[in-house]
């Protein structure tokens, strides 16, 4: 067990996550932060990398691997304890502190700040027989390497605004583009939409696919089957599945955190039913919840400036501004 006591443990290295401990450092407190992933950047790094974030304030557009090298390089002010590829298991109460409990040993907190996102995912898979031979290979869930692509017959499903997004980016990169949806509409922003409409983008809707036809790993063909039985062949060379994910909180299911479906409940401090505990970010729902990076962004300061409030009742929930705290140039 670490003896010395920390004022608050993050859990969850993600966007939210990484602004929080930036701003614990601006408000003074010892940080830990703790993520069960090998890198820091959450979602931002294990899924798309590469792919171009837009609302975000301040930046038109940013790769989103850009995004998270900017957020750990501002959260290194704080000077923060990272550890990586460690799972948070419980918690106990001790007096003014909570001991948490890891795979990997025991820390002492003042406050807890749970910034898990989604909490641990996994990708939602296409679910047929034969797909696990060409995962990895031709077959992927998420697009870590551009360069993959180049000069390939590239087929994109889903309808959401990775999926759009992921065919305008490779469009010009890869031999072809074609995205594949299984409704009519897609639930993408509608900007979106147009711009893939405006592309050289193929668009096959009201489709699935139903069988994936290649060797040794290497998909060849794609076999789209329509609700009234109706078949179509495609040639693909990569497939890129964007189902979105299955998510899940795991261990904190049963800290006693009062939870709607995959989401904390939290009140207007950022604070969950448990004392001390705080939460901020896509993990959190309250009354007219927006989950975006942005909002993360809002929460972070509120969560952290109560957590201080919590156990040093002359701190301010206000703080001084950034120009005050940071010499001018």
């Amino acid at each position: 067990m670490k003896d010395e006591i920390t004022d608050i443990t993050i859990i969850g290295g993600g966007p939210t996550g990484l602004f929080s401990t930036f701003y614990a450092g601006m408000r003074q407190m010892s940080v830990r932060l703790i993520d069960s992933l090998p890198e820091l950047g959450g979602q931002l790094t294990e899924l798309y990398p590469d792919k171009y974030i837009y609302d975000v304030g301040g930046f038109p557009k940013i790769l989103a691997k850009d995004l998270v090298n900017n957020l750990v390089e501002q959260a290194k002010y704080a000077e923060p304890d990272f550890h990586l590829g460690e799972t948070v298991q419980s918690y106990r109460k001790e007096d003014d502190h909570f001991v948490l409990t890891t795979d990997k040993g025991e820390y002492l907190t003042r406050t807890i700040l749970i910034t898990a996102g989604v909490g641990a995912f996994q990708p939602r898979k296409l679910g047929l027989e034969n797909e696990v031979e060409f995962e990895g290979a031709s077959l992927q869930y998420a697009v870590r390497d551009l360069e993959k692509f180049k000069d390939k017959d590239v087929v994109v499903l889903g309808g959401g605004d990775s999926a759009l997004d992921w065919a305008l980016m490779l469009e010009k990169l890869a031999k072809s583009v074609t995205l594949v949806h299984r409704r009519e509409r897609f639930t993408a922003h509608e900007t979106t939409v147009q711009q893939v409409k405006d592309s050289s983008v193929t668009v096959k809707t009201s489709l699935n696919v139903t069988e994936i036809k290649g060797d040794a790993g290497q998909i060849e063909e794609l076999v789209l089957t329509a609700k009234d039985g109706s078949e179509e062949v495609i040639q693909a060379d990569q497939l890129i599945v964007n189902f979105g994910n299955i998510s899940s909180l795991g261990p904190l299911k049963d800290w006693g955190l009062k939870l709607d479906k995959n989401s904390i409940e939290v009140d207007a401090h950022m604070q969950t039913n448990i004392e001390g505990i705080f939460a901020a970010g896509d993990v959190t729902t309250f009354e007219g919840k927006v989950k975006l990076i942005a909002t993360g962004f809002g929460e972070a300061p509120v969560a952290i400036s109560y957590a201080k409030s919590s156990y040093d009742a002359k701190s301010r929930i206000q703080p001084k501004h950034s120009t005050s705290v940071f010499k001018q140039d």
